[in-house]
């Protein structure tokens, strides 16, 4: 139980560091860059392997129910932001996620005493495609090709995101109704 745990905690140790390596290089596609790129594919990996091991090892806990995502948020949304301030990265993408990431969050936490929400495919596909836009943007130097792929990625990222956010709120909602009952969850 502690192993996919620990995985969820590494990736919220990256962040900072990942930031911090994004900021220093400065745009200057230096070793930084690298370094940044580096760890931020091994911490969204542990995203992978923390669920993977948890349902393998049947120790699927609530609390990394809810710590995975918030996990994933933290390291994403902090990382696109350092890539909006050191490489003009448009700040609209980021505001519309940031906004679902706190709906959904604030959402699942209201309910989360008589249920966890887990997370769904479309919120799954929307970290992926995040994933791909960061990785996108931070490779050094990148060709204009590929920039125009993290662009699209995304653009993509936040269609998915709006989407499986409406579908959090449709559950969220459901949860609340069924939360309305004696607390034993008789009718």
């Amino acid at each position: 139980m502690l192993v996919p745990n620990l995985l969820t905690g590494l990736r919220l140790t990256a962040m900072p560091i990942v930031v911090w390596l994004i900021l220093g290089d400065n745009g200057t596609n230096g070793q930084g860059r690298w370094w940044a790129l580096f760890v931020f594919l091994v911490a969204a990996a542990t995203d992978f392997l923390d669920g993977h091991l948890a349902r393998r090892w049947q120790v699927v806990t609530s609390f990394g129910k809810l710590a995975d995502p918030i996990a994933d948020k933290v390291l994403v949304l902090a990382v696109l932001a350092s890539l909006c301030i050191v490489d003009d990265v448009p700040w609209w993408p980021l505001v519309v996620l940031v906004l679902r990431e706190i709906a959904v969050t604030l959402g699942r936490l209201g309910v989360a005493r008589r249920l966890v929400i887990p997370a769904s495919r479309g919120g799954k596909l929307k970290t992926a495609l995040q994933v791909a836009t960061i990785a996108f943007y931070l490779w050094p130097p990148s060709p204009a090709w590929l920039d125009r792929a993290a662009w699209w990625c995304l653009v993509a990222a936040v269609l998915v995101a709006v989407l499986s956010g409406i579908d959090y709120m449709g559950r969220i909602v459901a949860a609340r109704r069924l939360g309305e009952g004696p607390a034993d969850g008789k009718r």
